[in-house]
């Protein structure tokens, strides 16, 4: 079980929110926008932390990066199997499942968020929040979005990113409504974070994806 930060609903949950944090961050990163996000509390909000350690740096990983766009296979199949299993757990646990879970997460999160919502071999969420990433190009694995046309992606990037170029999230949006996904686009000029322009556009999308 990966390490993780929990914040619950007021009442009965009426969807789980699960947020990927990016590189060099931990499971306290996101939990902060549980209220920007969910202002009334509606949702089971979960953080789960990266399984790799940046050697000499503070904080974690998800997978190793020869190159922006392309995660290295191996620790990207790895951290996709913990991933895997931690929300399967989850599911379990809290009783929410697959069709009241959004996942999302900020850059390196979202590439995750993007890599479990999307695969094939797992069931699909309601929802993909994608705050600064980008689909993997990545061998093994392929997005599948033939059977999961119902599947709603919210995809926010500061077009200023001197990470990870907008145009990755450009090509999501081309990539994601040629196979019949609905997706909520949004480009700022923030550079690589979360601009505070795209929170209400993100909570608005949020709370009608999960209606009580």
């Amino acid at each position: 079980m990966l390490a993780h930060r929990e914040r619950p609903a007021a009442g009965e949950p009426d969807g789980l929110l699960v947020l990927h944090h990016g590189r060099g961050a931990d499971e306290h990163d996101l939990l902060g926008l549980s209220d920007a996000l969910d202002p009334q509390r509606r949702l089971h909000v979960v953080t789960p932390r990266a399984p790799l350690v940046l050697q000499g740096l503070p904080g974690y990983h998800w997978y190793v990066v020869p190159r922006v766009g392309y995660p290295d296979p191996d620790t990207f199949h790895s951290a996709q199997a913990k991933l895997a299993e931690f929300h399967d757990g989850l599911w379990q646990r809290t009783g929410i499942g697959p069709e009241r879970t959004v996942l999302g997460g900020f850059s390196m999160g979202s590439v995750m968020s993007y890599a479990l919502g999307l695969s094939g071999e797992r069931p699909a969420p309601a929802g993909i929040l994608a705050f600064s990433g980008f689909i993997p190009t990545v061998e093994g694995w392929q997005p599948q979005l033939a059977d999961r046309t119902g599947l709603r992606v919210f995809i926010a990037h500061g077009r200023r990113d001197p990470i990870m170029d907008v145009g990755f999230a450009r090509k999501a949006r081309e990539q994601l409504e040629a196979g019949g996904l609905k997706v909520d686009y949004h480009e700022s000029d923030a550079a690589h974070d979360i601009g505070p322009e795209h929170l209400p556009l993100a909570e608005s999308w949020l709370s009608e994806l999960i209606a009580p």
